[in-house]
């Protein structure tokens, strides 16, 4: 039993007669009879009495009959649901903490200004928690700013950034005209929390070049990491697109550190097998494009 034996059974139905059944159709009158046939030997029943040239449904044809006009009707809005979701972007979107707060706000506005129909869900973690979604197939696609581990998956850069050394304004090290490595050991330090990619570029500079740190908070994002160094009790490393309005206003500032760079780039990642739709591949391109409206 297919939809086409239903089908053809409610034409059947409407218009009493095989025949005309047939004509609505375009088809020919046997192939009509044959399904019809092929019905009544599928659920062992007669549907139709048949009386000279009248037809007449049973009570099995009556009951029948209410089955498939719902049958028919459901999948009718199917095709017309699916074929609008086809239509529509449905995308599981992710970002790592400093991307969630200075990019992925403007990204949403674009791509829903572009394409208002778009179902967009989108979460911030850190990159560890990000790679492990896109592993588990909980998100189609992510934007981090770590290092991401697993061979599985594919990274795209698409946009560079650099941390910085923010304190407060009347920090003892702002007094001074040159800071060294040495100043850095004297200091308390607010950091992100393990897993992050700013907390991990951190400490591989650092690690790098010998430098011992003292950490006395660990924060999971940059609002309270800048609320915590406008104390005066610590400084910290943080993104520079995530203090910009700080900056600016005079609230922190930067504390520039001869020979320590911290460099990086955001990445684009998503599972290599994953399908890449024209929803992902939009969203790709928009990212790329967000240097534009960063610079």
């Amino acid at each position: 039993m297919t939809l086409r034996h239903l089908t053809i059974f409610i034409f059947v139905c409407n218009e009493n007669s095989m025949t005309k059944a047939a004509d609505k159709m375009h088809m020919a009158q046997p192939s009509i009879s044959q399904a019809i046939s092929e019905l009544e030997k599928h659920y062992n029943v007669r549907l139709f009495e048949r009386l000279g040239k009248q037809l007449h449904l049973t009570v099995a044809g009556k009951k029948l009959l209410t089955y498939a006009r719902h049958i028919v009707n459901l999948n009718d809005q199917i095709e017309e649901v699916m074929r609008r979701f086809g239509d529509t972007y449905h995308i599981r979107l992710g970002a790592s903490v400093t991307i969630g707060e200075c990019v992925l706000i403007d990204l949403l506005k674009k791509l829903y200004e572009s394409y208002p129909e778009s179902h967009i869900t989108s979460a911030i973690h850190n990159t560890a928690v990000l790679e492990d979604m896109l592993l588990a197939d909980d998100l189609d696609i992510a934007m981090v700013e770590g290092r991401i581990r697993s061979d599985l998956l594919v990274t795209i850069p698409f946009m560079d950034d650099e941390l910085i050394f923010i304190a407060k304004n009347n920090h003892p090290l702002t007094k001074k005209r040159k800071i060294n490595f040495f100043d850095l050991e004297n200091v308390d330090f607010f950091t992100r929390e393990k897993g992050s990619g700013t907390r991990d570029l951190f400490e591989e500079v650092m690690n790098h070049h010998n430098i011992n740190y003292h950490i006395i908070g660990t924060y999971n994002n940059a609002e309270t990491i800048k609320k915590a160094v406008e104390t005066g009790i610590g400084i910290s490393v943080i993104s520079k697109l995530a203090v910009r309005t700080e900056l600016e206003s005079g609230e922190l500032c930067q504390l520039k550190v001869e020979g320590l760079i911290f460099e990086r780039k955001f990445h684009i990642v998503y599972h290599k097998n994953k399908y890449i739709s024209e929803g992902l591949k939009t969203v790709i391109s928009f990212c790329k494009n967000m240097v534009k409206l960063k610079a």
